[in-house]
């Protein structure tokens, strides 16, 4: 994956040495594998990402099968980078997910990335992309990440199917929670689900308050973001 914006050389090594590094070791073939608006199909020598702006990034990848036609419900993390920064994952087979490595091991593959002994295995960060994703985060802090995030950082959808039964489900939400329940996806799922769930603040389904007019009343049932303010 190549970003489409063309730069020269010396540029490139320039935002490579600036810009964070998101090494991923060990990742099957045909993943898939997306940070904030981009996702791809992982290649036999995938390592990672380079190049990655500073700031609130998202995360996210679903194991695939053998032949790479099946996949198992995306899982999802946030990351905040800062300049020439490196993350480490490792792919753990059994889970089927990205994991922490310890800490000498994370200084030790940090110092390899800053030597270059990964660049022909990172991806460069699509920096065309980078201003949608501006624009759609920036209001995420790392405080509200902080505060939302489950325990341990995973984000997935197979812990927070709970929520589509509270609202009237569309033919593709219905696919979905089938698939979800199937025995296939259901081993994946984490025996304490409940840890990894979003904490969601809750909003009420009726909005009752007796201290402001009528029409500003049907106005914060209409649109129930008024009731966070």
């Amino acid at each position: 994956m190549a970003s489409g914006i063309q730069m020269d050389q010396e540029t490139a090594l320039e935002l490579v040495k600036k810009g964070a590094t998101l090494l991923l070791l060990d990742v099957p073939q045909f993943t898939l594998f997306g940070i904030d608006t981009l996702m791809f199909s992982v290649g036999p020598n995938f390592k990672g990402m380079k190049m990655i702006p500073p700031g609130p990034h998202f995360v996210y990848y679903s194991s695939a099968n053998k032949e790479g036609n099946e996949f198992s419900p995306t899982i999802g993390f946030f990351i905040t980078t800062s300049y020439s920064e490196v993350v480490v994952r490792r792919w753990h087979c059994q889970d089927e997910r990205l994991v922490k490595i310890s800490e000498d091991e994370e200084c030790r593959y940090s110092e390899a990335v800053k030597h270059m002994e990964f660049d022909n295995q990172l991806g460069p960060y699509a920096l065309d992309h980078f201003v949608e994703w501006k624009r759609l985060s920036s209001y995420i802090t790392n405080t509200a990440i902080e505060r939302l995030e489950p325990i341990g950082g995973d984000i997935t959808i197979a812990c927070e199917s709970g929520l589509i039964p509270d609202v009237p489900r569309t033919v593709m939400e219905k696919q979905l929670m089938e698939q979800l329940n199937s025995s296939k996806f259901s081993r994946t799922t984490p025996k304490d689900s409940h840890r990894h769930k979003c904490y969601y603040t809750k909003i009420s389904q009726i909005v009752k308050r007796k201290d402001i007019s009528g029409e500003e009343l049907t106005a914060m049932n209409l649109d129930k973001v008024r009731s966070l303010l």
